[in-house]
């Protein structure tokens, strides 16, 4: 597979002390200070159309659609320079949901795997992979299978999950997910790390002498902890590379992102932390058909500037969706997004 290089998001930041989980438990008292001051560029990826249909932000045409639109549209974000393409995940949508939340959900792992042999440098991130529904050796075996046959393209997004029934179904504990899926990031620190022969013992995972291989290529797989509740906003503060929160408004994200940086100087973590935003609809240029009075829309100028408030919150990436009635209008904002909005991001 031919590559040209990774998207920035795969260089850490400058260097700063580790992460140390050990550390005494701050408070979760929102905190006043803002985020640190960081020169880094704003950078920006996209959730994938087709592979999850939910009603939410499903457009009708993805109902026809399949793995030729989404590879076309996969390689028109590699061309347009953004910095990662993402997947959801859910194994099951019960009967209940179905209406709101359709049951087209694609396998993270392999749509991801799929995309990266037609596409070059965009990173590949789980947003999110609910990994309380499968023992962490599963997950690792997967990504770092993925992280190795992309050449190191992986970014690992984790999130505890919503439905209680997919939970059940896999014999898994719904009530503890958040319990779950804390020492299930310690878990995959290990198993995704350098050692063939990873180990961990904890409460509810414990193995040593298993090896695995192929390891990741990455020296060490970023992990984005999603979710926008107090529970996960801590977890992306105490435990994770980034953070990822599900559709906060902006006028609720200074707040959030100011308690991320307060648990974290409290628990003595100066480490990294890539704080991401998901954007509100945007549409470059005159639509000339109704997209929704929450959609940004204009001239590049006008949606780079719109976009530009996200980095003075300190958010370093942006997960945006665009409006469009088909594929071909799809990959035309997307090029549209990459040659003329984002040259004026920064």
């Amino acid at each position: 597979m031919a590559r040209t290089g990774r998207s920035p998001l795969n260089q850490s930041p400058p260097n700063r002390p580790n992460q140390s989980p050990s550390n005494p438990a701050p408070s979760d008292q929102s905190p006043s200070n803002p985020a640190p001051a960081d020169p880094s560029p704003l950078l920006y990826g996209m959730q994938l159309p087709i592979q999850s249909q939910s009603t939410l932000y499903a457009e009708p045409w993805e109902a026809e659609a399949g793995p030729g639109e989404l590879v076309a549209v996969a390689r028109a974000a590699d061309r347009a320079g953004f910095a990662y393409v993402a997947s959801c995940d859910h194994v099951a949508v019960p009967r209940r949901l179905a209406d709101a939340m359709s049951t087209i959900w694609y396998d993270p792992v392999a749509t991801l795997a799929y995309l990266a042999g037609v596409t070059e440098r965009v990173r590949l991130l789980s947003h999110v992979a609910v990994v309380g529904l499968r023992h962490p050796l599963v997950t690792a075996k997967q990504y770092a299978t993925l992280d190795h046959l992309s050449g190191g393209r992986l970014i690992l997004g984790v999130g505890a999950g919503h439905v209680a029934e997919e939970f059940e179904a896999v014999g898994a504990d719904f009530a503890r997910r958040g319990a779950v899926l804390d020492e299930s990031i310690d878990a995959l620190r290990a198993a995704l790390g350098a050692d063939e022969f990873p180990v961990h013992h904890g409460k509810l995972y414990d193995f040593e002498g298993l090896g695995q291989r192929p390891r990741p290529a990455q020296e060490r797989v970023p992990v984005w902890v999603g979710g926008s509740s107090p529970a996960a906003v801590r977890r992306a503060a105490l435990r994770g590379d980034g953070w990822l929160p599900q559709g906060d408004p902006r006028e609720r994200l200074p707040e959030q992102i100011a308690r991320l940086y307060r648990i974290r100087e409290e628990a003595g973590i100066s480490a990294p932390l890539v704080v991401g935003a998901i954007t509100e609809p945007l549409y470059v240029g005159t639509p000339g058909w109704h997209v929704g009075r929450r959609t940004v829309t204009g001239a590049p100028e006008a949606v780079a500037e719109s976009l530009r408030a996200y980095r003075a919150m300190g958010v370093h990436q942006i997960q945006v969706r665009f409006r469009a009635r088909g594929l071909s209008e799809l990959v035309d904002q997307i090029t549209a997004f990459g040659a003329d909005v984002a040259p004026h991001l920064n």
